[in-house]
């Protein structure tokens, strides 16, 4: 494969055998009328069935196609980061292989990137999924992402997203974070942008979502949310924590030593004389933990930078 690819298609694929050809054949003569030099990569993620051996056939017929295969399930997160570190193309676009993501969407996110957006997330405003057990649970994750990363973009789970290199290739990501790679290029200076995609109906194979994968992700929001606000700060997170709840124990105590002092009234057997010396403890080992995060974040940081640099004027 050359290395002056401009385009680079990720399909993570998990047991999607039937799916695979009919993707293919989709996506085909969208790329082709481009007119740009692409490589399309399948991350196989542990497949059971015979989808390693349908995408070996398409590897076989086009050069263009390339596989990478995982030893066992490791889940959409690592597969896209594999794709993300293994692509060649300056722009990269990632879809699932079910065949619900609509290939003729493609020329839509690129006009959106060639507008000087760095990554475009596709909306499906028109999903075809369950209403219970997909659309119920996707509007509380994408309201609760909203408000937690403050990025306001409608469908944080559609896989269908285009991105720049420059956005995403030092990223780390783990757990259930793909879904929130906007989230954090945006944090990092880049520019996000969103557009409405079609969706389409599951035809063949199984969904491989479930009610955990949905409380993982809310997990590693979480993580991104304090990852985001307080990784080159931690102190301030832990101690703000640690100096509340020690000046709260401070004061629920100073309060019992005045009625031990003027009130003469036994104190000794009282809950809440211990839980003022709890709250501080609690508050000393809140701010000691704060200041060992702090020595780690700049060991952390020693050798990386904690900013973007867009141009340099010489």
């Amino acid at each position: 494969m050359s290395e002056t690819v401009e385009l680079s298609i990720v399909v993570p694929v998990y047991n999607e055998e039937e799916n695979i050809q009919p993707l293919y054949d989709e996506l085909k003569p969208v790329l082709d009328k481009l007119r740009q030099r692409y490589e399309v990569i399948f991350i196989d993620d542990g497949s059971t069935d015979e989808s390693f051996s349908e995408l070996e056939k398409l590897h076989q017929r086009d050069e263009r196609v390339r596989v990478i295969k995982f030893r066992r399930n490791f889940g959409q997160t690592p597969a896209i980061s594999a794709g993300f570190k293994n692509s060649l193309g300056e722009v990269i676009i990632t879809l699932d292989a079910d065949l619900q993501n609509d290939p003729r969407d493609i020329p839509r996110l690129l006009e959106e990137i060639r507008k000087g957006y760095d990554v475009v997330s596709g909306w499906r405003r028109d999903r075809k999924d369950p209403f219970l057990t997909k659309k119920i649970p996707s509007r509380i994750s994408n309201s609760l992402a909203k408000k937690l990363t403050g990025l306001n973009i409608n469908d944080f789970g559609c896989t269908l997203k285009a991105y720049r290199r420059e956005a995403v290739k030092d990223l780390e990501l783990y757990g259930e974070m793909h879904r929130y790679v906007p989230a954090l290029v945006s944090w990092r200076g880049f520019r996000v942008g969103e557009i409405k995609v079609k969706h389409h109906e599951r035809k063949y194979g199984a969904t491989k979502y479930n009610i955990w994968r949905l409380l993982k992700g809310f997990l590693d929001l979480l993580n991104i949310k304090f990852w985001v606000k307080y990784s080159t700060r931690p102190l301030h997170f832990f101690g703000t924590l640690g100096v509340l709840m020690s000046s709260l124990g401070f004061l629920i105590d100073a309060y019992m030593v005045y009625l031990k002092i003027f009130h003469d009234q036994p104190i000794g057997d009282r809950p809440l004389l211990i839980l003022g010396m709890l709250l501080i403890i609690v508050g000393v080992q809140f701010i000691t933990f704060g200041l060992l995060s702090e020595i780690l974040t700049r060991i952390y940081y020693s050798n990386k930078h904690v900013y973007e640099i867009e141009e340099t004027l010489k």
